[in-house]
């Protein structure tokens, strides 16, 4: 049984995904019945979090085995008294796997609560300790030092500073309040710390906050297969079109071992700034980042700019990633999504426009890698069959590595095409619950499967482009 209800949706948006997820193909291919189970598999899947922690090791500057015997020192500290598994991924080396233990069902729960926002407990039942912002409301007599009990607010109808709350809330575990309540709603807006010290959360996942952070980059199992699928050279220059906050920038660049150009884009300030800053963490030096949208990447007059930086002339990139913004309707955990279908919706066209300037960026001979975080049809093979009609010049791919399922049938593509797509689908395996225990008796095998299927929802397709084109139909 499941721990947490099924991820609430506004009617509209369920039935939307529900008619992709049951489309004739997908049922022709099974039965009615089963597209159905696996749909609300879906849903339940997406409140739950994924059975693994990822990390990437930055390769640049240790090795991978260099850095598990760190990790596993630190998860010593962090979980006394258990053992806990450090696994390197056969197929992505520079990947390690450290298993979610849970949910815990005996925690007692504590008269004393803390209301937190809905992303704050996503990232606590990832390993997070509460943090002041997160934290909305508060029982009237807490003081710092009190046991108390997390809960998710996960409508987001809990107001501000509220003394109790009786409405909708899930239960995250139990920690130790850093500040009483007076201190956390005092009316200082800078406030940033810790505000609960996470000791029983429902889910066993080891903390990240300042856990060897040149070494270690926290990365869902999906986005760092995208950057050994994209498979850069060094001495290339290569174009990450929507990069911040830098994960997938930062990994193209230790691939190149830091030799060559990783151009970053993204139009939002301040994720440009932390990705500047994640990269002079990691040591990585031929990352440029600019603030810029990327759907006027491409230069369209022969005026002459800043040397290196954006817009670009056609044709100038040997490699591109295309990481588009989209409706995030593959993140875990993910109790509720209040988005209208309006707004899931919305994607496609900003996304074809992306593309569209990633084609004519690219060289002919050069790799286009095109990848969303969401499970929706329309932002995925939808976008693929809408790519190879309009741009006669790209190829499919086949991709390595492939730990992904296929795409889904719905949009058109053959059965082959579907074979080159990767689609992440936490729906083909039943919920884990990993006791502790119980670790010893499983083998790595079973859980670098498990790793590989029970993660977030992630869509990845491969182009090539196999000839020059000097205008992109404007279909």
């Amino acid at each position: 049984m499941p721990i947490f209800p099924k991820i609430f949706l506004r009617p509209e948006v369920e039935n939307y995904l529900k008619e992709s997820f049951m489309n004739k193909e997908v049922v022709a291919a099974s039965s009615k019945q089963e597209a159905e189970r696996k749909f609300e598999s879906l849903l339940i899947h997406l409140s739950h979090p994924p059975s693994f922690t990822t990390v990437r090791v930055n390769t640049h500057l240790a090795s991978v085995e260099c850095v598990r015997d760190l990790l596993l020192e630190e998860l010593q500290k962090q979980f006394s008294g258990f053992s806990i598994p450090v696994l390197q991924h056969p197929a992505i080396p520079d990947v390690l796997l450290i298993p979610v233990t849970g949910p815990r069902k005996n925690i007692e729960k504590q008269q004393c609560e803390v209301i937190v926002g809905a992303q704050c407990g996503n990232a606590v039942l990832r390993g997070a300790h509460v943090y002041i912002p997160g934290i909305v409301s508060a029982s009237k007599f807490m003081k710092a030092g009190d046991v108390i009990s997390v809960y998710s607010d996960i409508k987001g109808k809990c107001k501000k500073g509220a003394k109790e709350f009786d409405g909708t809330k899930v239960f995250l575990g139990n920690g130790i309040s850093e500040l009483s309540r007076k201190d956390i709603f005092n009316g200082i807006p800078d406030l940033k710390g810790i505000g609960v010290r996470m000791t029983e959360p429902i889910y066993l996942s080891p903390s990240f906050d300042n856990v060897l952070p040149s070494y270690l980059f926290l990365q869902n199992l999906p986005s760092a297969v995208v950057a050994h699928v994209l498979n850069p050279q060094p001495g290339e220059k290569i174009l990450d079109l929507c990069a911040a906050p830098g994960g997938k920038s930062t990994h193209i660049a230790a691939l190149m071992q830091d030799q060559g150009e990783v151009i970053a884009l993204d139009k939002i300030l301040n994720k440009v700034e932390k990705l500047k800053q994640n990269a002079s963490l990691l040591g990585l030096h031929s990352i440029r980042a600019f603030c810029f949208d990327a759907t006027k990447a491409l230069k369209v007059d022969v005026i002459e700019g800043p040397e290196g930086a954006p817009p670009f002339l056609p044709e100038s990139f040997d490699r591109i990633l295309l990481d588009a913004p989209c409706s995030g309707m593959g993140q875990r955990p993910n109790m509720a999504c209040t988005w209208t279908l309006k707004e899931v919706t919305s994607y496609q066209p900003l996304q074809r426009k992306l593309f569209k300037v990633a084609v004519q960026l690219l060289k002919p001979g050069g790799v286009l890698v095109y990848s969303t975080c969401t499970v929706t049809l329309a932002e995925n093979e939808e976008q693929v069959a809408w790519a190879l009609t309009t741009f006669p010049c790209l190829q499919l791919q086949p991709q390595e590595p492939h730990i992904g399922g296929e795409g889904m049938a719905g949009a058109g593509l053959s059965l082959e095409q579907l074979k080159q797509l990767q689609r992440f689908d936490p729906s083909v395996v039943p919920l884990h619950n990993m006791v502790t225990d119980c670790l010893g008796d499983t083998t790595g095998e079973d859980m670098i499967w498990l790793a590989n299927k029970d993660c977030i929802g992630f869509f990845i397709a491969k182009f090539l482009k196999c000839k020059s084109t000097e205008e992109v139909s404007q279909k």
